[in-house]
Formats: structure tokens, C-alpha cells, sequence
């Protein structure tokens, strides 16, 4: 009976720690440097569209910047057209949030 018990303890103590230190099912992260070819700023002032062109692969993908700080960049035209940036993104609703977004030179 003792062996029992301290089976069926074992296996739920195995069970809670597998949920409780999973982590959830996210949409996958893309890094990637890119050169900006066009930035279009929101009437609300609260998001960037910025079109990007891959370094590796030249593709154009189009990304949302809504990081204030950021924003603030493209506002004073320290971010312009043009720029080479690293950028990390994922997929949120159909369109690329990002979550990371700066100057490879600095800034």
C-alpha cells in the first residue's frame, strides 16, 4: 500500500511540474538585418509600417513597429529610409509585430 501511495505521489508531483514550468505554444520568432525602403507613420502616431528588404534573401517584408521609443525615432528622423536595421519580429494576427528594432551602426 505504501508503495502505491508513493507511486500515485510521484506521479502527480511529475505532472504538476510539467504545467506548471511548461512554457505556452508561441508564434515563432524571425531575426533578421534589413534595409528600410519605405516607413509610413500612423495618423494616430501610435505604430510605424515599416517595408523592409532582407540583407540574406532580398525579400520585402512588412513589419509594424509599436514601441514608443521607437516611433519617437522615426518621428525626429533618426530612423530614415534607407537605414540598415536588426530587426526581430513574429506574427500576431496576420501582421509581423516586432519586438526588437535598431540601427546596426547604433542610435
Amino acid at each position: 500500500m505504501k508503495k502505491f501511495v508513493s507511486v500515485v505521489a510521484m506521479l502527480v508531483l511529475t505532472a504538476v511540474s510539467l504545467v506548471a514550468f511548461s512554457t505556452p505554444a508561441s508564434a515563432e520568432e524571425v531575426k533578421m538585418v534589413a534595409t528600410i525602403t519605405k516607413s509610413v507613420m500612423a495618423a494616430d502616431k501610435k505604430s510605424v509600417t515599416v517595408t523592409l528588404k532582407d540583407a540574406k534573401t532580398s525579400a520585402e517584408v512588412v513589419v509594424v513597429v509599436t514601441d514608443e521609443l521607437t516611433i519617437d525615432k522615426f518621428g525626429d528622423k533618426r530612423i530614415v529610409d534607407g537605414d540598415e536595421v536588426r530587426v526581430k519580429y513574429e506574427a500576431v494576427g496576420g501582421k509581423n509585430i516586432t519586438k526588437l528594432f535598431k540601427k546596426t551602426a547604433g542610435c
